[in-house]
């Protein structure tokens, strides 16, 4: 039996009982309904809106062929529980950030963000120029999904705390939420690191669960309300300076989509990636003053901890080694980082430092 046919009949990740609560999917003459599930709890700014556009624009753009429908976390299943559900064929399609996947293979983490890596537009840069979207392809092929990236949070910060941090130091024992291959890395500095799904961090760290937090920028994390727990806030961080977010669709029920329904679903997700990655970076500026005027102290690491963290990350990013995909991703990814940035650094931030200079 290959993978997809033991993912379709079998409780993946203990998600059998939860997933067996699914409807079928829907159909009726010349109409499919789609169920799609998120990681995002309802209303979470940007997040949430993303995965809402996409399955809007999928509406709007099937003329009434297709209609999906989403499900917040916990509306069906669980925030992490929504991979195992797709890849067995209890929900049609997932919106999430890969990087929460990496248990099932280290490689997903790429198609987010990994540390020290990719800006919002060297990732696309990679995806559609660079190889990416046929590697995202071949993960797809094991585990029986057919994916495209549909959102970017533009780079993220560094987080929130309840006190400075002077140095790498200050990291040991801290108990700090932040997922994928980043979190990793604040495990290697000696934070007790928690992957929390984001519906759930505010009553975390309001309640003393955890001592600080990553989520996104300023504009989310101002409506999620960390600010009114914390006043201390990182905002470079080398965790996801460019987080992609992705559409996946059970690879069966993909290939059951004609042609043109297919096409649809590829050019909402591309249309909703540069939408998402608009809106963060619209409203990253403004809610940023908000935070200072209320109080908030903006700060940045220190040299120390981005050299400690530097390290680490390459640490974590090594352990995975010896994995072929992984490692064919892993070389793909790094060689169009440096190609995109080489010109980019050179050209737009050339021009941006002058830009700076001469607005004085």
């Amino acid at each position: 039996m290959d993978r997809r046919s033991f993912l379709r009949t079998s409780a993946v990740g203990g998600t059998a009982a939860a997933a067996s609560t699914l409807a079928a999917p829907a159909y009726a003459a010349g109409h499919r309904t789609l169920t799609m599930v998120t990681t995002w709890g309802r209303g979470l700014a940007g997040v949430f809106d993303a995965a809402q556009k996409v399955a809007d624009d999928i509406n709007a753009m099937s003329d009434g062929s297709l209609t999906v429908e989403v499900k917040a976390a916990g509306e069906l299943v669980g925030a992490f529980e929504v991979f195992d559900a797709v890849t067995a064929g209890q929900a049609d399609m997932y919106h999430a950030a890969d990087y929460y996947f990496v248990g099932q293979h280290p490689g997903y983490a790429f198609f987010t963000s990994v540390p020290f890596g990719m800006t919002a537009q060297e990732i696309v840069n990679w995806y559609e120029h660079g190889g990416g979207n046929a590697f995202h392809d071949e993960l797809g092929e094991i585990f029986g999904l057919k994916s495209f990236l549909a959102g970017n949070t533009g780079a993220q910060a560094g987080g929130w705390f309840r006190k400075e941090i002077t140095g790498p130091e200050d990291f040991n024992g801290l108990k700090f939420r932040m997922p994928g291959l980043g979190g990793e890395v604040l495990g290697k500095l000696g934070a007790s690191v928690q992957n929390l799904p984001g519906a759930e961090v505010y009553q975390a760290l309001a309640s003393g669960a955890i001592d600080g937090t990553e989520w996104i920028g300023p504009w989310a994390d101002e409506k999620a309300g960390f600010q009114e727990i914390t006043k201390f806030y990182y905002t470079a961080g080398m965790h996801e300076p460019g987080a992609a977010l992705s559409l996946a669709t059970n690879l069966d029920v993909f290939n059951e989509l004609t042609p043109a329904q297919q096409k649809i679903i590829e050019v909402a997700s591309g249309n909703t990636h540069q939408w998402s990655l608009a809106q963060f970076l619209n409203n990253n500026g403004a809610a940023l003053q908000r935070l200072q005027s209320g109080g908030v102290k903006v700060l940045e690491f220190p040299d120390s901890v981005w050299d400690a963290m530097g390290a680490a990350a390459l640490e974590v990013k090594d352990q995975y080694a010896g994995d072929d995909l992984y490692d064919r991703i892993r070389a793909s990814y790094e060689a169009s980082q440096a190609a995109s940035s080489g010109w980019i650094v050179q050209s737009e931030g050339a021009y941006r430092s002058q830009r700076d200079r001469i607005a004085g």
